[in-house]
């Protein structure tokens, strides 16, 4: 007998439903797939990840200190790992100028500063808050630490430092060291070794420090 209006409206949410019910199957929750490092019986190697075909050029977003940069492609022992046979690098495997100083100070306040310090004296904001306080860069072994030692503890890590090696490229990791150098040599620096025009600027800052400081003020 057929339906009349009225049922076949009636049956139409439950066709709707029994369609929803038969698309919601038990293989969409569990699907086939593979997670990293796991076991795989389709590959002849037992792996599930594949290894990158022989020869690949990695592509993808990229700045003006990365840009044709053929270190990227190719075995560079020093430059990716600070050492050359097991020895810490004295130099740096790469160009020191002006551009990687600026790179390597906004990297260093992003990813230094709240340990270090914007000095590198260890006194950072965690360290303000509990955390155990990292030595001075300007301590006397630091100071004669080659550019390979803080390059290797950034990719390692060392004591209570974790290492940064996948939050900090390789090339960054450099920068960051120049930086840390020039740090170094602006904190240690001998009065005698400054120029007359230096030695100006010290005296000026020196006595706008003076004017402003709470002592000075009240006896005015």
């Amino acid at each position: 007998m057929p339906l009349s209006p009225n049922g076949r409206r009636a049956l139409l949410p439950c066709a709707i439903l029994a369609a929803a019910l038969a698309g919601c199957r038990q293989d969409m929750h569990d699907q086939p797939r593979k997670k990293p490092q796991a076991a795989s019986a389709f590959f002849r190697d037992g792996k599930a990840a594949r290894n990158f075909v022989a020869g690949t050029i990695p592509h993808g977003p990229s700045d003006d200190l990365h840009a044709n940069d053929n270190r990227w492609l190719a075995e560079d022992e020093a430059f990716y790992t600070g050492k050359v046979a097991g020895k810490l690098v004295e130099t740096f495997p790469l160009e020191v100028d002006a551009a990687l100083l600026a790179r390597g100070r906004a990297r260093f306040e992003v990813n230094c500063t709240p340990c270090h310090g914007f000095l590198g004296n260890g006194d950072g904001t965690v360290v303000a808050r509990g955390m155990k306080r990292p030595p001075s860069w300007h301590i006397e072994r630091l100071q004669k630490s080659p550019p390979g030692y803080f390059f290797d503890v950034i990719t390692n890590g060392f004591a209570s430092m974790y290492d940064q090696a996948d939050r900090i490229n390789p090339k960054d990791r450099w920068a960051i060291v120049a930086f840390i150098r020039a740090l170094q040599l602006s904190q240690n620096v001998k009065y005698d070794e400054l120029s007359d025009q230096e030695k100006q600027l010290v005296a000026d800052s020196a006595a706008k420090e003076h004017a402003q400081s709470p002592t000075h003020a009240e006896t005015r």
